[in-house]
């Protein structure tokens, strides 16, 4: 009879503490708060953005022409000079005003680069920074539906290499702040426009040198914009509309090639392993062992959170409740390389070179593999795993290049730069939902201009279907002509918008982003 006693007192205790943690779990799910929305201010007679058809076709048209031009970077040491030359002519020629206006200075920097100095009438407003680049990664006719430097049209949409990354933001820079001073319009708070040649092999030449002048000239930014993250649609079960994604930090990276040395030697009497037999069996160690998942040590965690109440049920309640569904999240987030990318440091074999003839034993066997490093990670905590998972010391491993990831950017409601974001976005695209921070799983120029800086985020302001992420770098990359015009008028607002002195308090009833 006492054992009933105690199985049924269990029992009820096991009860009462699911109920306890079911209230918990609905709690959160229907008390939590979204983040505070954007705030308001009036900003006084803006110039709105109305473009006549002869306005469209130009806006199109320079953006056209400049993915004809093959700005190709190969390697640090093998770029298309002459391409990235006629670039800079091209920009003189379609942006009249943006070179000829007194209060803007245009300097070249490592010989290809461009920095734009738009100087404002109120000396004591910190100025910002915008950043893009104008060179492209390689691109052959295979696989095209048009040849990849053609630019040609079709069904609405802009093909070529480039459209995504990142002429779009080149060009849409300088199309936002010639429309802007074709209206008279002169800013209140000056800014800087950097165009850097080389961001595809490091941006040493170009985005770093930029970076070095202005602090220098001991320039200090409120913030800076550069490529990165997007508005995703379609990217998140259970969210119904698009949401922006800010990354307010980038991963890490570690370009390192891999080699084995061997005698070289006749195939007819092998040795018991070849040089690519070693290495190859090290990579696919590599492979077969990833790095730890990481998730909820970084910045993703963030990213649920903000976006926590625009999931459908019952996903609202997995992700405003993240201290308990943790464990099953992370687990989910590896099963896609989009969102595994952003859980663990990834490894990506890139190359890999081996033999000399079909009967010859090869001497040397080498690789290159990219590791793009989590946030919570340094650059000697995954040299060290590397070491471990490889287990063999006929590897060499030489590093070309290892950063480790970027600091955090902030990320609150006295962030200047984020209130501009969320206000921008609130004008030009109404239709989005809700604005998270996030990671940049690639890396961008930004990274060398931490010195200037604590607030840099990277955001491209389009809206990306699922299908249009394997197009950057890819086959057939694209951009819709409505698009990109709601590129450059994101642009447009966001330098209007940027001339405020000083932010209003948030406004209790302001549309929730």
């Amino acid at each position: 009879m006492a054992e009933r006693r105690a199985a049924w007192a269990a029992c009820l205790g096991l009860c009462g503490v699911a109920l306890a943690l079911l209230a918990v779990v609905l709690l959160r799910a229907y008390v939590l708060r979204p983040p505070p929305g954007p705030r308001l201010w009036e900003r006084g007679a803006a110039l709105g953005f109305q473009l006549s058809a002869r306005d469209r076709q130009e806006l199109k048209e320079a953006l056209r022409g400049a993915i004809k031009i093959q700005t190709v970077s190969f390697s640090p040491e093998d770029q298309n000079t002459t391409a990235l030359a006629e670039f800079g002519n091209y920009i003189k020629k379609v942006f009249p005003a943006v070179f000829s206006t007194k209060f803007i200075q245009h300097e070249i920097i490592g010989e290809y680069s461009h920095l734009f100095t738009v100087q404002g009438s109120d000396p004591q407003l910190m100025p910002y920074m915008l950043l893009a680049h104008m060179d492209v990664v390689p691109a052959s006719q295979e696989g095209w539906h048009v040849p990849p430097f053609s630019a040609k049209e079709l069904d609405g949409f802009i093909y070529g290499r480039g459209t995504l990354d990142n002429k779009n933001s080149a060009i849409g820079i300088l199309q936002a702040l010639e429309f802007l001073l074709r209206r008279d319009y002169r800013p209140r708070r000056s800014f800087y426009i950097g165009i850097g040649h080389d961001e595809e092999v490091y941006g040493h030449k170009g985005a770093m040198k930029i970076a070095a002048l202005l602090k220098a000239r001991k320039v200090k930014l409120s913030f800076l914009l550069d490529e990165g993250s997007v508005i995703l649609d379609g990217f998140m079960e259970g969210i119904k509309k698009p949401v922006a994604v800010i990354a307010i930090t980038e991963k890490g990276s570690i370009t390192a090639n891999f080699s084995v040395e061997k005698d070289q030697g006749h195939s007819s009497a092998p040795l018991k392993e070849t040089s690519i037999g070693i290495l190859a069996a090290a990579l696919s160690r590599l492979e077969q062992n990833p790095m730890p998942n990481l998730f909820g040590h970084g910045p993703e965690i963030m990213m649920l959170e903000h976006l926590a109440s625009e999931f459908r049920f019952p996903l609202n309640l997995i992700m405003t409740n993240l201290w308990l569904f943790s464990p099953i999240l992370s687990r989910i987030f590896e099963q896609k390389p989009s969102t595994n990318a952003l859980v663990r440091t990834t490894t990506a074999i890139t190359m890999f070179n081996a033999g000399i003839k079909s009967n010859v034993i090869p001497p040397s066997a080498k690789a290159t593999v990219n590791f793009r490093i989590h946030p919570s990670q340094k650059v000697e905590e995954v040299l060290e795993i590397v070491r471990n998972t490889i287990a063999d010391d006929r590897v060499k491993i030489h590093l070309l290049e290892a950063f480790d990831p970027l600091p955090i950017s902030p990320w609150d409601n006295h962030a200047f730069g984020v209130q501009i974001f969320r206000r921008t976005l609130l004008d030009v695209f109404p239709d989005v939902s809700s604005i998270a921070p996030g990671i940049c799983i690639g890396n961008t120029d930004s990274r060398h201009f931490t010195n200037l800086t604590d607030a840099i985020y990277r955001f491209n302001p389009l809206v990306f279907k699922p299908d249009d992420l394997p197009r950057v770098h890819g086959l057939n990359e694209r951009i819709s002509t409505e698009g990109y015009e709601k590129q450059v008028e994101f642009l447009y607002q966001l330098i209007q918008n940027s001339d405020i002195n000083k932010l209003p308090e948030p406004h209790a009833n302001s549309h929730e982003l």
